[in-house]
């Protein structure tokens, strides 16, 4: 099943300069190991507030949740993931009923 989050750094709560090299390095890393891994399977920059948009496969929503806790701005307090919504197919590219 496929899974959509979008996410935002809490620039609100943390000054940029928290968001350091290192940090972002480190949470681009395991960007790629949750890529790797296949349970993240698209991610985009946002281009409205500094965060990502990112399609997930998985079994739940608890395991969505479980990568999203994984990842180290998120662990650090400094993302919030504003929405999880499962995706389901489009219709229209479907047989006609």
């Amino acid at each position: 099943m496929q899974f959509l989050t979008l996410s935002r750094r809490r620039t609100d709560a943390f000054p940029a300069e928290a968001f350091t090299p290192e940090l972002v390095a480190r949470e681009g890393q395991r960007v790629k190991e949750l890529y790797i891994a296949g349970i993240l399977r698209q991610v985009w920059r946002r281009g409205d507030t500094p965060g990502a948009a990112i399609v997930w496969e998985a079994a739940s929503e608890a395991e969505v949740r479980q990568a999203c806790e994984s990842l180290p701005i998120f662990k650090a307090g400094m993302l919030e993931i504003s929405v999880l919504v499962p995706l389901e197919p489009y219709a229209g590219f479907g047989p006609v009923k």
